[in-house]
């Protein structure tokens, strides 16, 4: 059995080293035009080159995002673009429109091209005729069950690789095709400006009786009928792995490093423990425990195992749970002096206790006993943003180690 890719989101040149970092074999990012997620950093041709250099020095993968629906100034401007992107080496570029694939394939002719999930792909037929005009992969709409998933496989070629998203935030408008935010904010979704709409608080109001607004659910704060809870397939890796799925893909390249670093890790080590022993493979519930220490909603399983009722929508708020915070990432380890420099992300006081997120291996507690400012003096709370804190601790903690603290609520 083949082992499926692991895919990251990467919305910034930080991110994308991050999610190499905790276990990504590959990423999916933006450049500064033609992405659906113009609120990310995104990457200039310069960054994208260095991306790609760094991923490939590692043996992984970087896809190019390009799958807005397109205008006819868009087209126009897609042909430089792209003639750009190509030369930085990236390894496929995902595309949702017919003319965008139609200049692809005219100008990189072999450049790999994926056929993004705003294309709407349901079935095993538009699956094989995107294949017949030479997309190597399509990426699954977020509405399919794992048996209509199984159907495409089974009826398309194996040379047709397919993509799944396994984690992240749902959307309540078909694979992201959405009309609501440009209406309501003139924010084109489909052009990666999406407002979030569905998120909003609404309330019901007869045309009969104008300035009377009624909750649609029996609750003060009104109702949030649009608002999907997020996606999470952690506990069922074994049937995504069977599901003959090729990549699993993460959403969030708006999220942050700690986010990243957080749900890549637990589905990295998911996956790698489930092909250890596939006969013998048991869920771990410290996956679902780490991934519960994001910012993130309720999780579902959103239509891998049917047409989802009402459990799927929170109805009461849209607030993300956020129980944890990252305070510093770990830079390096003195074993002489056993001083740990870490990079300050939030506040963090001596005699706190806090959680070291690693790359590889369980998460280490430590209650801070002990810390200094980089010139060497104690002190008793790290308050300065990206400046260097030291803390004592025995047990050497590797770079790029995040280290997190429960969220501290000021009343």
């Amino acid at each position: 059995m083949k082992k499926p890719e692991l895919l990251a989101p990467a919305g910034s040149l930080e991110k994308l080293k991050t999610a190499f970092i905790y276990g990504a074999d590959a990423v999916y990012i933006g450049g500064e035009e033609f992405s659906l997620r113009v609120a990310a950093e995104n990457f200039t041709m310069e960054e994208m080159a260095e991306g790609v250099k760094y991923a490939h020095d590692r043996g992984k993968k970087v896809y190019l995002t390009a799958n807005i629906i397109p205008h006819n100034t868009d087209i126009d401007q897609y042909a430089e673009f792209i003639k750009s992107a190509y030369k930085t080496g990236v390894d496929a570029v995902l595309v949702s429109d017919l003319g965008m694939f139609a200049i692809t394939r005219e100008i990189c002719p072999d450049l790999e091209i994926h056929i993004s999930t705003q294309a709407n792909n349901v079935n095993y037929k538009s699956a094989c005729m995107w294949h017949e005009m030479g997309a190597k992969r399509v990426v699954v709409a977020r509405e399919m069950s794992f048996e209509e998933i199984a159907e495409i496989r089974e009826r398309t070629p194996e040379t047709l690789e397919l993509e799944a998203f396994v984690h992240g935030a749902m959307c309540i408008s078909y694979s992201g095709r959405c009309l609501l935010s440009n209406y309501m904010t003139n924010r084109d979704s489909n052009q990666g400006a999406c407002s979030h709409p569905c998120r909003w608080n609404y309330y019901l109001m007869e045309e009969k009786r104008p300035g009377e607004y009624m909750p649609v659910f029996e609750n003060e704060r009104g109702t949030f009928i649009y608002n999907s809870k997020d996606l999470c397939m952690i506990e069922h890796i074994d049937d995504l792995i069977k599901s003959g799925i090729d990549s699993l893909k993460i959403e969030g390249r708006v999220k942050t490093e700690y986010y990243l670093a957080t749900v890549v890790k637990a589905y990295r080590d998911a996956i790698d423990t489930y092909f250890e022993d596939p006969e013998n493979f048991k869920f771990d519930p410290k996956w679902l425990e780490e991934l519960k220490k994001v910012s993130h909603r309720d999780y579902t399983t959103g239509f891998y195992y049917g047409k989802p009722g009402g459990d799927e929508q929170n109805y009461e708020t849209s607030s993300y749970i956020r129980d944890y915070e990252l305070i510093g990432i770990v830079k390096e380890y003195d074993r002489e002096k056993k001083l740990l420099s870490v990079v300050q992300k939030n506040r963090f006081f001596k005699g706190a206790e806090v959680e070291f997120l690693r790359p590889k291996g369980d998460f280490v507690k430590h209650k801070i006993e002990y810390m200094e400012d980089a010139d060497g003096n104690e002190i008793e709370v790290a308050n300065r943003p990206q400046s260097i804190a030291k803390i004592r601790i025995d047990e050497e903690i590797e770079p790029e180690s995040m280290m997190r603290q429960v969220r501290i609520v000021n009343n």
